[in-house]
């Protein structure tokens, strides 16, 4: 099964098209958002580990080409990144990981074990990394442009349930009016 444009033979596209990335690119420079770590958003991605008690926690801001976490929450300090680079850990390829997919379309994705999900099963991120389960919540400004994502994964599959559900899709709202008010008021996150 294909999503999206038609690919050389025998090359799927498990990533859904985002016909929305260059106009969100745009926005997010204009925001400065998705190029650096953010405090603001590492501790946000803290505190949303610990409300939903999951080791991993991001906002992630996607473009063309990858996932950039302006936000993130690890179970262990990763080592320092080499100059010019980004920090371990910071970026993905777009192809990597399910925040695409809320992206795209624009609500919420619960995976309690994403191996129980053909389409969601074979993403490197199961392999390279040893996520099992995920829970995001995307970030739809005024207008309905979808900013990114605020997420969260665990190496073990997990019931996330309504509690989750609601945690999630709440804080995505709680993030997305702080990113408004400081475009409105043209001052830095």
């Amino acid at each position: 099964m294909s999503y999206g444009p038609p690919r050389p033979a025998g090359r799927l596209l498990l990533t859904p098209e985002d016909k929305e990335a260059p106009a969100r690119a745009l926005r997010l420079r204009r925001l400065g958002l998705g190029e650096r770590p953010e405090p603001e958003l590492d501790a946000f991605a803290d505190r949303l580990a610990h409300l939903t008690g999951a080791p991993y926690a991001m906002v992630n801001f996607i473009d063309e080409e990858r996932q950039y976490f302006a936000g993130l929450h690890l179970p262990g300090a990763p080592p320092p990144a080499p100059p010019g680079r980004p920090e371990v850990g910071r970026w993905l390829p777009r192809d990597h990981g399910y925040c695409p997919h809320v992206v795209v379309r624009r609500k919420a994705l619960v995976l309690e074990d994403v191996r129980d999900y053909p389409r969601f099963a074979g993403n490197p991120i199961v392999y390279d990394y040893g996520i099992h389960s995920y829970l995001g919540a995307p970030l739809v400004a005024a207008g309905g442009m979808v900013l990114g994502t605020v997420c969260v994964a665990d190496a073990a599959p997990r019931p996330w349930g309504r509690t989750g559900l609601e945690t999630i899709k709440s804080t995505a709202a709680e993030l997305t009016a702080r990113i408004e008010r400081s475009e409105a008021d043209g001052l830095p996150l």
